[in-house]
């Protein structure tokens, strides 16, 4: 009965929330619930010409292989040219159970050229404690291409030293999650922020009752969870459905250094500041001046002495100072900011040097981060 009055609570509050509002499964994750990476060493085969050739750790990789199947083989009796040396990796997604399959993305390490056409042999997957958690196998998808030609000119599309198998991995060994065990569930916010997390667990509290959840700090919620494995799932659901309006974030302005990129928040705001925006041109105009030498020429016409030639340099330097200024209120907005340095024609790296100076002036009240 409480967990079907909970349910129209939710369903209520849901047609009475403002536009605008966000899940709080796109707001914050659940402590545990989350996906592990995998990792391991394999051998791809079946590649047209395009492998590591006579790299000594593919031969080796093909010597332990075909040991293993009861033969003994010499490893310089091998040759790798349809073979190469890859490593395998794979996020291991969360709930998934033995026998399940998922993604795998497979990567050469060698000097292989091209995965295209190639079979993934059977590679174990193991974690970060060193245990295998699954096997991954199958055919590769390269979406790369690579020629070469006679002439040693070569043309690559894409990266076809990079595949994936789809659903190639398989599930040996399922990884616990707390979500089952504990007397409690914690909802980690992806962007730590106190009035968030306080608003989080006030509206959780206005749907499920009161003292269901208690805001830990910025970044965490604790929200006591039923005791019964099956109502714990349903509560999950209709948690992450629960709706509410984050806080406005801190006002940042981001600048990107290498492309020139400005990304200003909606809650800049600046103190009164006058800016001054211009720009010094000068320009060094060269006009050298040439001039015949006198020469000597006897009575008869004939030149006895000729002249040498001289230059004369002639420069003319003119400068060229154009300056505009403007300047902001108190509580300036973000549009205002924006429409004065547009209106001064200020390229992307004047704008930074102006955002940059209000900030040192103190007149910036943001967070100025530089990527």
């Amino acid at each position: 009965m409480i967990l079907r009055a909970a349910l129209i609570a939710v369903a209520l509050l849901a047609g009475a929330l403002p536009a605008g509002a966000d899940r709080l499964k796109d707001l914050a994750s659940v402590a545990g619930v989350r996906s592990n990476p995998l990792m391991g060493y394999g051998v791809v085969v079946g590649l047209s010409g395009s492998g590591d050739g006579n790299s000594g750790l593919t031969l080796q990789s093909l010597q332990s292989l075909i040991s293993r199947l009861g033969l003994v083989v010499d490893a310089q009796d091998l040759n790798a040219k349809n073979a190469a040396a890859v490593m395998v990796t794979a996020e291991l997604g969360p709930f998934l159970k033995e026998g399940q399959q998922f993604d795998v993305t497979v990567s050469t390490i060698g000097s292989a050229k091209s995965l295209k056409g190639g079979t993934l042999l059977m590679t174990p997957l193991l974690g970060a404690d060193g245990e295998i958690y699954a096997i991954a196998q199958g055919n590769l998808v390269v979406g790369g291409l690579g020629v070469d030609g006679a002439d040693g000119s070569s043309l690559t599309v894409n990266i076809p030293t990079v595949g994936r198998i789809p659903r190639g991995g398989q599930v040996e060994k399922t990884v616990t999650a707390p979500f089952q065990d504990s007397d409690t569930l914690v909802l980690n916010l992806h962007r730590p922020d106190f009035s968030t997390a306080a608003g989080m667990a006030k509206a959780i509290n206005a749907t499920f009752g009161p003292d269901i959840a208690t805001a830990l700090d910025g970044a965490s919620v604790s929200v006591r969870a039923p005791y019964d494995l099956n109502q714990r799932v349903t509560f999950m659901g209709m948690l992450e459905n629960v709706e509410m309006t984050p806080d406005e974030p801190p006002a940042k302005v981001v600048v990107n250094s290498r492309t020139g990129t400005v990304v200003i928040g909606g809650e800049v705001r600046v103190t009164p500041a006058a800016v001054t925006h211009g720009s010094l041109t000068v320009r060094i105009n060269e006009d050298p001046k040439t001039t015949q030498g006198a020469t000597v020429v006897n009575g008869d016409g004939t030149v006895v002495v000729p002249g040498d030639t001289t230059t004369t340099p002639d420069s003319t330097i003119t400068a060229e100072e154009k300056g505009t200024a403007f300047v902001f209120d108190t509580g300036v907005s973000l549009s205002s900011l924006v429409d004065a340095i547009n209106a001064v024609g200020a390229s992307p790296s004047d704008l930074v040097a102006i955002l940059d100076a209000l900030h040192e002036a103190g007149a910036l009240r943001a967070e100025l981060v530089v990527i």
